[in-house]
């Protein structure tokens, strides 16, 4: 069995060989050099025109590659496998060994000025002093650099890996939530369209061409973040057609929505649809007084007022009223992910009836031009 080996995109050479970490660890000793003479000038003429410049090359290419050893030996070879014991050991040691191979850059820098090192540094300077001083703080600090810069990048990446993460695990969720809701709506309106074939074969062709509108939107229109607000009250629209065939207690349906021009304004598919299902679902079926559902539909700029109503009976289960249903419970959910703060959603569920107030925040639509239709004739 072949298997397929996962291969890196070329990287440009000056990153592939490392070539810029010596360019920033020149950059780093410089600043310290800066900080000793106090004068940023001086400071590149110490290190580039005088003999210095053999202790600053040492200082550079032995922190560099000790700096390079732990990052991409000693790091994934013992602390990313929790060896912390073998990490520390070999840590110390590669510090030690580079302060050590530092010292010998003194004795480079004071033999090319033609001096003896207690001339050039001072006479109580050796190379003892020189490592205690010097070089094992310089070639410490460099150390922790390099390491807090490698952490930070990696607990960076880390963080941006999870944010990918959790907002591939909410578009995932998202989607669950939305399509859950639709078995149950296509299991009710089926059942409408099999109960008017035998009763009136005319209003049942005219609710099928209702219902296969609704599966295209759901098929090819509903499929986006956002739709139009049109389309959805459109989708609203045909629902409560079929839903009000089906109704076998009379029920007195009011629709009103503002007469406003929506521009551009959009909202997520079938956030409204489980609130005008529930309410057909828990309905009240009295015979010896009306049973009713009332929708309001009011839009005031890019904020959206919804309220839905609807009659209920005395034995209706407090189990609804609380989020019980899958549906409620997912248009809940599905409002906590899409809006966060921009919603706000009020049940009440009082003697007589079962009242929804939502408000919603819409977002406007890019290149798209919707209008609210005036729903009548309910």
């Amino acid at each position: 069995m072949k298997q397929l080996a996962y291969t890196k995109p070329n990287q440009h050479w000056f990153f592939k060989y490392k070539v810029h970490h010596i360019l920033f660890w020149c950059g780093y000793q410089y600043v310290w050099w800066v900080i000793a003479i106090g004068n940023p000038i001086k400071a590149a003429e110490s290190i580039f025109l005088t003999s210095f410049f053999p202790k600053y090359i040492f200082y550079v290419i032995v922190q560099t590659l000790a700096v390079c050893f732990n990052l991409y030996f000693l790091i994934p070879r013992y602390l990313e496998k929790n060896k912390l014991t073998e990490y520390i050991i070999y840590l110390a040691l590669t510090i030690i060994c580079a302060s050590l191979l530092i010292v010998p850059g003194y004795y480079l820098t004071a033999f090319l000025s033609h001096k003896t090192v207690a001339d050039l540094f001072g006479n109580d300077k050796n190379c003892f002093y020189f490592f205690i001083t010097n070089t094992f703080p310089s070639t410490l600090a460099s150390m922790t650099l390099g390491m807090s810069i490698k952490l930070t990048k990696k607990w960076i990446q880390t963080e941006r890996r999870q944010r990918l993460l959790e907002k591939e695990k909410l578009e995932t969720e998202l989607k669950f939530l939305k399509y859950q809701i639709n078995p149950h709506f296509l299991f009710n309106t089926i059942n409408s369209i099999f109960f008017l074939i035998h009763k009136n074969p005319h209003m049942a062709s005219d609710s099928l061409a209702k219902f296969s509108e609704l599966l295209r939107h759901q098929l090819y229109e509903s499929n986006d973040k956002l739709i139009s607000l049109d389309k959805e009250i459109s989708y609203l629209k045909n629902f409560i057609e079929l839903e009000k065939l089906r109704q076998s207690t009379q029920v007195e349906l009011t629709i009103q929505a503002d007469n406003s021009d929506t521009q551009h304004l959009g909202i997520a598919p079938f956030v409204l649809m489980t609130f005008v299902e529930n309410a057909f679902k828990h309905v009240s079926k009295h015979t010896d007084k009306a049973n009713w559902i009332q929708i309001g539909l009011y839009l005031h700029q890019k904020e959206l007022d919804v309220t839905i109503a609807n009659s209920k009976s005395s034995d209706t289960s407090v189990q609804v009223v609380h989020y019980g249903g899958i549906g409620l419970e997912n248009v809940k959910r599905r409002l906590d992910l899409l809006y966060s703060d921009q919603y706000t959603l009020d049940i009440q569920d009082e003697t007589d009836c079962f009242k929804v107030k939502l408000q919603l925040y819409l977002s406007e639509l890019t290149q798209q031009t919707t209008h609210i239709p005036v729903l009548t004739g309910f």
